[in-house]
């Protein structure tokens, strides 16, 4: 029997929902991870990382049974020692279980950030996959609502300075336990005598969760739900007090805000405020930052009675709307692209190369042994500020041609001839 041909063999692809990043993007993500980084770093916020695979139960109790993470989109499975893990759906859960395994708190108040990959099982769109990344904070064991104000204009500052400009924070307040309760029943009974004008998902979503009803992209259920109980009405004077503070915060720092009653999140473990950054620019995907605070949620995962508040921004979003209005930055560029023919050339050139990367500049090098003009095509193209050439009689003389890629018409006679040692002083 012949031996089956290259062609015949199944080509494998990623799967659905998993994407790879190619090196135009990596760059950008790199610009977005590195600017979240000095912000980070000025604000005392500490980087944390956790395992991408942990106990289902940490996500089960963290998150709540009823919500559709824990219902509908989880990666679970039993592993050799039939323990039930799952791949992390979010950051904060892990956060939070990693500070009380080891005694974080005991050491007093916590900032951290981290980022990394998260998986749900949902259908792919522009924006979304079943992995997908998120940069986030978590502020652990601060009550005072002025933590509140400091994270949420972490998150603004960030997204200005990614030249973000188009964006809207909004905001709610979510009250403690005894406000929902209050208002979970009010809502309960308003909407079990309009049941027949609910969506599908919302009617499913009744008895088991339903503050989310109030997130519902239905429009029917969103104009029904205009003249409901709202939140607001259910909240104590204390927990009005606290959000008044907040607003009258972030008003003093000059951050617009927008409220939004029907603002809930998707995660059980939220209480008092509850903020979104959006882009309009998005479409229906149109939250690029979202998170809020959640005091109960320490104590319900085995720790001692804690605050905490925090976000996460998606970077597949986030990347996605930099990307349409920002160019890459020149600095990420190679300022120097190394051009050479001849075996001398060629050996001079790696040299040259090496010794400039040394000096922390970029410098990317043709391999590709092609003509002259088509390592120049290349260079062009690079976007390089400057091209390096080498051919066997350079190399003879121990020097180079140092070409400025910015004045294309530039004959080569008025090409810049120096040595290696003139090169280096004149970039150091």
């Amino acid at each position: 029997m012949a031996a089956a041909s290259s062609n015949d063999v199944e080509k494998l692809q990623a799967l659905r929902g998993m994407v790879d990043l190619l090196p135009e993007q990596t760059a950008l993500w790199q610009r977005i991870e590195k600017t979240a980084q000095s912000h980070f770093k000025r604000g005392a916020v500490n980087e944390i990382r956790t395992p991408l695979l942990e106990a289902t139960e940490l996500f089960s109790r963290g998150i709540g049974e009823a919500t559709d993470v824990v219902g509908k989109e989880m990666y679970s499975f039993l592993d050799r020692g039939q323990r039930n893990c799952t791949l992390r759906p979010e950051g904060t859960a892990s956060v939070v279980r990693a500070c009380i395994q080891h005694g974080l708190l005991s050491q007093g108040s916590q900032k951290f950030w981290y980022s990394g990959p998260m998986f749900r099982y949902e259908r792919p769109q522009a924006g979304r996959q079943r992995q997908f990344h998120q940069i986030g904070v978590e502020f652990l064991g601060f009550d005072d609502p002025r933590s509140d104000i400091e994270t949420i204009a972490l998150a603004w500052d960030l997204l200005q300075d990614l030249g973000l400009k188009k964006i809207n924070l909004e905001l709610n307040s979510l009250g403690d336990l005894e406000d929902r309760i209050l208002f979970r029943k009010s809502l309960v009974n308003w909407l079990s005598e309009r049941v027949d004008l609910l969506d599908e998902d919302s009617k499913d979503r009744l008895n088991k969760n339903p503050l989310r009803i109030l997130d519902s992209k239905n429009p029917k259920t969103q104009l029904l739900l205009k003249e409901a109980p709202t939140l607001n009405e259910a909240l104590s004077s204390k927990s009005k007090e606290r959000f008044d503070v907040v607003q009258a915060g972030l008003n003093q720092m000059g951050i617009p805000f927008q409220l939004n009653p029907c603002l809930v999140r998707g995660l059980d473990y939220y209480s008092h405020t509850a903020f979104e950054i959006t882009s309009n620019e998005l479409g229906a995907q149109a939250t690029i930052c979202g998170g809020g605070r959640y005091d109960g949620l320490v104590e319900q995962l085995g720790g001692p009675s804690s605050s905490g508040v925090g976000w996460a921004l998606g970077m597949e979003r986030l990347a996605l709307l930099i990307s349409t209005i920002k160019p890459t930055s020149e600095n990420e560029r190679a300022k120097f692209y190394v051009v050479s023919r001849g075996k001398k050339a060629e050996t001079n050139a790696l040299t040259i190369a090496r010794n400039l990367r040394l000096k922390k500049h970029i410098v990317e090098i043709d391999l590709t042994r092609a003509a002259f003009s088509k390592q120049l095509k290349r260079a062009d193209k690079s976007g390089a500020k400057w091209a390096i050439i080498i051919g066997d009689s350079e190399a003879e003389q121990r020097k180079m041609i140092l070409k400025d890629m910015r004045c294309s018409n530039a004959e080569i006679s008025k090409e810049e001839l120096i040595t290696e040692e003139i090169l280096l002083n004149r970039f150091a």
